[in-house]
């Protein structure tokens, strides 16, 4: 046994020189945030990330929670194109779930595991426009209400954190110039931040294990893929529905500057320190072209 930790310690030892003062954007959303062993287990790889000089900046998302809050408010989720419809009372309600409730926790949790964290609303690093209504497949245009597209990130507020080794707790909101708050996709926000911040790697922490040939089988995992690759599995439907948001955030991000993109399955315990410090990780990559063998 103590031979099988020595070795696992020696597998991780060129990662942490790898990766040491490097800049991790982590999206965490999803069922994870539903489980509290696996939100300790989330929160515990963030505070292993800091311990070895990583700087870690977690985005997190919330959409059950929110969902479960407007219904005690009697409050109906309308969603289009996968964007939560976002009326007056909604974007209240998601402000404090978010601001006061989910990123409180996380810090909370972080400091418990004896680490360091602070919450930032998204307002104070996102500036917002209101998002154009979508066009249906009938031609009619639908409002999205306060759902909002980011113009610019102000990275100043989060790179004061990392430089403090706090983790910064980001929330997905943004500020438009006359001071509304706008609701923003998670997966959008957290590829806008890593771009910003010159980010070495992106990881979406999700319900699923990663880009599955057939998405219904888990065992079908795709490992590495390439911005081209991706575009093929779009055309022939295996990349579709909720995973379509995810990926071209990703692309977007790659495209923007970021490294390496990771998408893991949240619900597998400690599923961080496996794709980041082990030879055979257990998610997929996205990686440039230029870097794929």
């Amino acid at each position: 046994m103590r031979n099988n930790k020595a070795e696992a310690l020696l597998e991780a030892l060129p990662y942490f020189q790898q990766f040491r003062g490097r800049t991790v954007v982590v999206k965490y959303g999803g069922a994870a945030m539903e489980n509290p062993e696996l939100v300790e287990s989330v929160m515990r790889d963030i505070v292993f990330l800091e311990a070895v000089g990583i700087n870690p900046v977690v985005v997190h998302g919330g959409g059950n929670a929110i969902t479960a809050a407007m219904r005690q408010e009697n409050l109906t989720a309308r969603f289009i194109d996968g964007l939560r419809v976002t009326d007056e009372a909604s974007i209240k309600i998601i402000d404090r779930v978010l601001n006061e409730v989910i990123g409180p926790s996380l810090a909370a949790k972080i400091a418990e595991l004896g680490g360091k964290a602070q919450i930032l609303s998204g307002k104070q690093v996102l500036l917002a426009e209101k998002a154009p209504p979508r066009v249906n497949a009938a031609g009619e245009k639908n409002d999205l209400g306060f759902i909002g597209d980011i113009v610019s990130v102000d990275t100043t507020p989060i790179q004061k954190l990392v430089d403090a080794e706090i983790v910064p707790i980001v929330s997905p909101l943004g500020q438009g110039r006359d001071g509304q708050a706008y609701n923003i996709n998670a997966d959008i926000a957290a590829a806008k931040i890593a771009q910003a911040l010159k980010a070495h790697k992106i990881i979406y922490l999700s319900d699923v294990n990663g880009v599955r040939r057939n998405p219904r089988d888990e065992n079908s995992l795709i490992s590495t893929l390439t911005p081209a690759q991706i575009e093929q599995l779009k055309q022939d439907g295996v990349i579709a529905s909720g995973m379509i948001p995810k990926v071209d955030s990703a692309l977007e991000a790659l495209a923007g500057g970021v490294d390496k993109v990771h998408f893991l399955d949240g619900k597998k315990a400690h599923s961080l320190l496996l794709e980041l410090f082990t030879d055979a990780g257990i998610g997929t990559e996205i990686v440039h072209t230029s870097s794929h063998p």
